[in-house]
């Protein structure tokens, strides 16, 4: 089954009388448990692919479907359901609130959905637990590591149980040792049948996934496996 499926997506954005194209009709399928890395330079278009697979823009034309559903068609307010719903976003600076614990900052998406604080509470708990932070959970973020706020960041995107788990340079403010060990959790994520998107330009990181998409003027230029 296709997650994702991208049929003649292009974007551009009006500047004065000049119509700025940034991608150029991107066709592509990510299959459910699929774990791929969006690869580019500065300008390649991976950012606004990101935000278009991530629900926060939409195509200036052609089909985007996320599990069977035309994204492209749907209203504001249904994109914004599944934003919580279907996509855990994992952000390079985290995003975390600075004055909840690593608990309340996991249980957060879990607010929007009515779920009974008891049920929030169990649930970010179990997600913290499985990013081995269970012991860290009552923690403010700075009171933790880089490497360990990424971490909480994984857990809050895994709490909501979502088709996809869209990572936006999550190892970008890491060093190397960290980014080995938050690559390895999405290596196990994967292994567990989570879908993993990951935009990134750092080589090491792409090599880790299983399958390199490669963007260069708003166009895929080459789609391997690893």
């Amino acid at each position: 089954m296709n997650v994702i499926e991208l049929d003649k997506v292009s974007k551009h954005y009006r500047l004065g009388q000049e119509d700025i194209p940034v991608l150029q009709e991107l066709s592509l399928s990510i299959a459910a448990g699929d774990y791929v890395a969006f690869v580019g330079s500065s300008g390649s278009g991976k950012s606004t692919l990101m935000n278009i697979l991530g629900c926060l823009d939409v195509p200036s034309s052609g089909r985007f479907t996320l599990k069977g559903r035309c994204v492209t068609e749907m209203s504001v307010g249904a994109l914004a359901q599944v934003r919580n719903r279907e996509i855990g976003f994992i952000f390079q600076s985290f995003n975390l609130l600075s004055k909840s614990s690593a608990l309340e900052n996991v249980a957060q998406p879990l607010i929007y959905r009515g779920m009974r604080p008891a049920e929030r509470r169990a649930r970010a708990q179990a997600m913290l637990e499985q990013v081995g932070l269970g012991h860290r959970m009552h923690h403010l973020p700075n009171q933790l590591s880089g490497g360990q706020r990424q971490r909480v960041a994984i857990a809050r995107a895994l709490c909501g149980e979502p088709a996809i788990l869209l990572a936006d340079e999550p190892t970008g403010n890491l060093d190397s040792a960290t980014t080995a060990e938050i690559m390895q959790l999405f290596d196990q994520l994967h292994a567990q049948g989570h879908t993993v998107v990951v935009v990134t330009h750092e080589v090491d990181v792409a090599q880790r996934c299983k399958r390199v998409i490669r963007l260069a003027d708003g166009k895929i230029v080459s789609d391997s496996r690893n």
